[in-house]
C-alpha cells in the first residue's frame, strides 16, 4: 500500500456521487462545509433501525434503513410510535493507512485469542480510537427511491440496440427529470471548488478533475477521481460523435498528466473509462488505480476511454448504432420496458 503524497481533506456526501439525486445545496443549508475535521453531530437523533438493506462481508459495508422520530425522540419512543422520517445510514470500514498501521501492534494492544494451532493463531484486535474510524454516510430525509437504490436486488443483463436507445431508453430517461444541479454547482465553483485537482476551463473541450466520493484520499491503492466535462448536453456514451474527440482526448491526456503531477501515479497504472449506463446523465470519465476493483469497473458497464476514442475515429456513428450490454436491477422500470420492446 502506497502512502498518498498529497492527502486531501475528507468529504461527506452520499456514497456514490454518480447515483445521488439529492439537492446539491444540502451542505450549505445545514451549515456544514466539505472536508471539515471538526467534531459534528448527525443531522438527526433517535435513529431506529428498521431494516438491513444490504451488506457485504467482503467490502466491510452495511446499508441500514431507519426511522427518525418527528419531534421529541423520547415521546415517540415511549409511545412506540413507528411514524417518522426515513433515513439511510451507510457504515463502512475505512482502508488501512500505511503510515499508521504499524501503531496497531506497538506496545501492548488489546487482543482476544480466537484460536491457536502450531504456528498459526487468530485474534480479535481492538485498536485505539484514532485508528478505528468507520465512515458513516447519511441520506436524510431519504425517499422511497433511495431505499430501493440501496436495497439488494437481482441483476439482469440487457442488450440495447441503437434503436432500443432511441425508442425506449432515451424517452424513459427524459421522463424521469432527474436533477444534476450538484454537477453544475461543481462546474460553476459553487461547491467543492477547493477540491478540484485540475481544470481545463474551455467551455467546449474542457473539464474539471475531482476526487470521487468513494476515495478517502488517504492512500493510493484505491485512487478514484472523476473528470466532469464543462460542456452541457452530452448525456452519455450514446451521444458521442467525432465532434467530441477533442474533449475526450483532453480528458485522457490532461487527466493522466494531472494525476501524475499530483499523486505520482503513471498513466499505465490508471484505468480510465466511462460507464454505460451511467448513473447520472452528464458526461464524465472515471480515473481509478489499475489494481483497484472499483464498483462498476466490470465488462458489462465500463468502456475504456482510449478505446472509445479509437472507435469514434474509425466509425463516426459507432455509439449511435452499436448494441451495448449493461446490467439493470430487477426493480428498474427500464428493464421491463426494454424486455417488452425486444419481445414485440
Amino acid at each position: 500500500m502506497a502512502e498518498l503524497a498529497h492527502p486531501q481533506s475528507k468529504r461527506k456526501r452520499e456514497l456514490d456521487v454518480e447515483e445521488t439525486e439529492a439537492s446539491s445545496t444540502e451542505g450549505e443549508q445545514a451549515g456544514v462545509g466539505n472536508g471539515t475535521s471538526a467534531p459534528v453531530r448527525l443531522p438527526f437523533s433517535g435513529f431506529r433501525v428498521k431494516k438491513v438493506l444490504r451488506e457485504s462481508a467482503r467490502d466491510k459495508i452495511i446499508f441500514l434503513h431507519g426511522k427518525v422520530p418527528i419531534g421529541s425522540p423520547q415521546v415517540n419512543e415511549a409511545s412506540g410510535d413507528e411514524d417518522g422520517e426515513d433515513a439511510v445510514v451507510i457504515l463502512e470500514k475505512t482502508p488501512f493507512q500505511v503510515d499508521q498501521v504499524a501503531q496497531l501492534l506497538k506496545g501492548s494492544p488489546e487482543l482476544q485469542l480466537q484460536f491457536s494451532n502450531d504456528i498459526y493463531s487468530t485474534y480479535h484486535l481492538f485498536p485505539p480510537r484514532q485508528l478505528s474510524d468507520v465512515k458513516a454516510t447519511v441520506v436524510y430525509p431519504a425517499t422511497e427511491k433511495h431505499l430501493q437504490k440501496y436495497l439488494r436486488q437481482d441483476l439482469h443483463l440487457v442488450r440495447e440496440t441503437g434503436s432500443d436507445y432511441r425508442n425506449v431508453t432515451l424517452p424513459h430517461l427524459e421522463s424521469q427529470s432527474l436533477s444534476i444541479q450538484w454537477v453544475y454547482n461543481i462546474l460553476d465553483k459553487k461547491a467543492e471548488a477547493d477540491r478540484i485537482v485540475f481544470e481545463n476551463p474551455d467551455p467546449s473541450d474542457g473539464f474539471v478533475l475531482i476526487p470521487d466520493l468513494k476515495w478517502n484520499q488517504q492512500q493510493l491503492d484505491d485512487l478514484y477521481l472523476i473528470a466532469i466535462c464543462h460542456r452541457r448536453g452530452i448525456k452519455s456514451l450514446r451521444d458521442l460523435t467525432p465532434e467530441h474527440l477533442p474533449l475526450l482526448r483532453n480528458i485522457l491526456r490532461e487527466g493522466q498528466e494531472a494525476i501524475l503531477r499530483r499523486y505520482q501515479v503513471a498513466a499505465d497504472q490508471l484505468r480510465v473509462y466511462l460507464h454505460y449506463l451511467p448513473s447520472y446523465y452528464h458526461l464524465h470519465v472515471h480515473f481509478t488505480a489499475l489494481g483497484f476493483e472499483a464498483p462498476g469497473a466490470g465488462v458489462e458497464r465500463a468502456h475504456l476511454l482510449a478505446e472509445v476514442i479509437d472507435n469514434l475515429e474509425q466509425d463516426p456513428e459507432y455509439y449511435q448504432r452499436r448494441t451495448l450490454t449493461f446490467a439493470l436491477r430487477a426493480d428498474d422500470p427500464l428493464l421491463a420496458l426494454l424486455q417488452e420492446a425486444q419481445r414485440s
